[in-house]
């Protein structure tokens, strides 16, 4: 299947999920906010996909990164009943699924901008670019705690589906710890089959 076939099947199957979860979501202010990066994203990689492909390995964790989204806005990232179902087996009282939500805001991320560094030749492979990628996972994930609190000042007690917070007094430094931890974890498990992705990329 060429990329171009494969892209196309792919953003079909995220229109229908995206869809479905928009018919009755728990919350529908949470759920537009939720959705609201796969509306924007997606145009954006079909405006771009002739001056700039990406590798397939990227557009594969966009895919499921979409998806981790859409499924917390549909409904919302306390209630999704896969997260209770980790909890039960993990022992927790809170349901985990926001952090899972936090750590792909991590690991998708990294593998993203580590593709736009070494493709355009701003850096090149080597701790430095090790570095620059966990800051700016850090800096996006920084700004969108600063995006959940400018909701809560906005929207009050309405914003509470949208923050996922289930009571816990060190939600956002832990939203940005598992950020962190995901893009360590793309970064050094992924490096390398990202680097043959973009050798055959630009070959």
């Amino acid at each position: 299947m060429s990329q171009k076939l494969m892209l196309c099947c792919a953003a079909f199957i995220l229109m229908v999920i995206l869809i479905i979860s928009g018919i009755h979501p728990f919350d529908r202010g949470t759920w537009v906010m939720e959705v609201l990066p796969v509306l924007i994203v997606v145009p954006l990689l079909i405006y771009t996909y002739k001056t700039f492909p990406l590798t397939n390995l990227l557009y594969s964790l966009i895919f499921l990164h979409a998806i981790v989204l859409i499924v917390g806005g549909a409904y919302t990232y306390a209630r999704v009943p896969f997260g209770f179902e980790i909890g039960e087996w993990l022992g927790m009282d809170r349901n985990p699924y926001d952090k899972i939500g936090h750590f792909m805001q991590g690991f998708v991320p990294a593998i993203a901008a580590r593709e736009i560094l070494l493709r355009n030749q701003i850096l090149t492979q080597g701790k430095m670019l090790t570095f620059i990628v966990i800051c700016i996972v850090l800096a996006i994930s920084a700004s969108y705690e600063l995006i959940e609190w400018a909701a809560a000042l906005v929207m009050g007690q309405g914003a509470e589906e949208f923050l996922g917070t289930q009571g816990y007094e060190w939600d956002t430094q832990s939203d940005m710890f598992f950020a962190l931890i995901g893009a360590m974890a793309a970064l050094l498990l992924l490096s390398k089959w990202h680097d043959r992705q973009i050798a055959k990329l630009i070959n």
